[in-house]
């Protein structure tokens, strides 16, 4: 199933996506929760009265006046209000690139577990603009993920058990501002003013029976799901990466096993993948230098429009907006 959250009277409202129409949890069922919070709380209870109401729509057994058109609504990210969000760095492929660029060896602690950092849950938005500060253009670039959400409680999760624990797919843009982002690590901590004015998610949740088609085997030494699914993001119209989500080598339920130790995770925490292969301008201006000195590097600008696609879980549409002032944290550095 796909389940939407979107704006309805200044407050977010969950539905489920039925060809091309939205309808509220309300007109499925009266006990239904409302939003997403809710109903991530209640997953094990809530999913099958869900499913059985994909069959009453189908049958014409709920009034097609209940059918409200999803390009008639307002799109808010999928979980408009997570309880954390953390991002992973699983695809091999891109971490290889970023330090070939850098003419640094691979790193073998990368083969060894799955890390993450913590990211701005508050700044998590959904199809749209992106307002941005004037340093947050210096280097502005877009990341190509795909994330989960939690949907129930858990500790000490083994990596063998955890797939149970995910509630879907979407996609994600982890926006990067580079500038601020290299600067403060060099002091060997963050990212942190890089990375949280802005995570996109959506356009909604795909649940994981109806990506069962598309499961593939882990990599080799690897436990967990992974996904034959093509990934893509174009910038003004024109195409400028391009992966797979079976490409990730660090599972999700890798990183739930690595994330939950000696933690609790709750329903509603959203965990990244990290960065496809070429998903990103950092990657894709340093291999371009690397290959020709005169290659001129590319940064997403004001007015920009990014389009991120993943097979199965839709497209991903925002455009940036530079906000109206000067006001500058990096002219203020002492």
């Amino acid at each position: 199933m796909k389940l939407v959250s979107y704006l309805r009277e200044d407050h977010d409202q969950l539905a489920l996506l039925v060809d091309g129409n939205l309808y509220n949890m309300e007109h499925l069922h009266p006990d239904l929760p409302g939003n997403m919070s809710m109903f991530l709380g209640f997953w094990e209870e809530v999913f099958p009265v869900v499913q059985a109401g994909i069959d009453l729509v189908r049958e014409g057994r709920i009034s097609p006046n209940k059918a409200i058109p999803l390009d008639s609504v307002q799109l808010l990210a999928p979980v408009p209000f997570p309880a954390s969000c953390r991002d992973g760095y699983a695809f091999r492929q891109h971490v290889a690139a970023a330090r070939k660029n850098r003419k640094v060896d691979m790193i073998p602690e990368f083969d060894q577990y799955p890390i993450f950092y913590f990211t701005n849950h508050q700044s998590v938005k959904g199809p749209g603009e992106v307002v941005c500060m004037p340093d947050h253009f210096e280097k502005l670039d877009f990341e190509l993920e795909a994330a989960i959400v939690i949907c129930k409680q858990g500790r000490n999760i083994k990596a063998e058990d955890a797939d149970e624990y995910i509630g879907g797919l979407m996609i994600m843009n982890d926006l990067s501002a580079r500038r601020l982002q290299m600067e403060e690590m060099l002091l060997n901590l963050g990212p942190a003013k890089g990375k949280d004015f802005a995570t996109t998610i959506g356009p909604w949740l795909v649940t994981l029976d109806e990506l069962e088609e598309f499961v593939v085997p882990a990599k080799q030494g690897h436990v967990g799901k992974s996904w034959n699914l093509k990934m893509s993001c174009k910038v003004n119209g024109i195409q400028v990466s391009e992966g797979n989500l079976s490409d990730m080598d660090w599972t999700f339920a890798e990183l739930i096993e690595r994330i939950s130790y000696g933690v609790d995770i709750y329903p509603g925490e959203i965990i990244g993948s990290g960065t496809v292969g070429t998903g990103c301008f950092l990657e894709l201006n340093g291999t371009g230098k690397l290959n020709n000195p005169d290659y001129i590097e590319q940064w997403l600008q004001h007015g920009d429009v990014v389009d991120m696609e993943i097979e199965q879980l839709g497209v991903l549409t925002n455009t940036i907006v530079a906000e109206e002032t000067d006001w500058s944290i990096l002219a203020r550095k002492k």
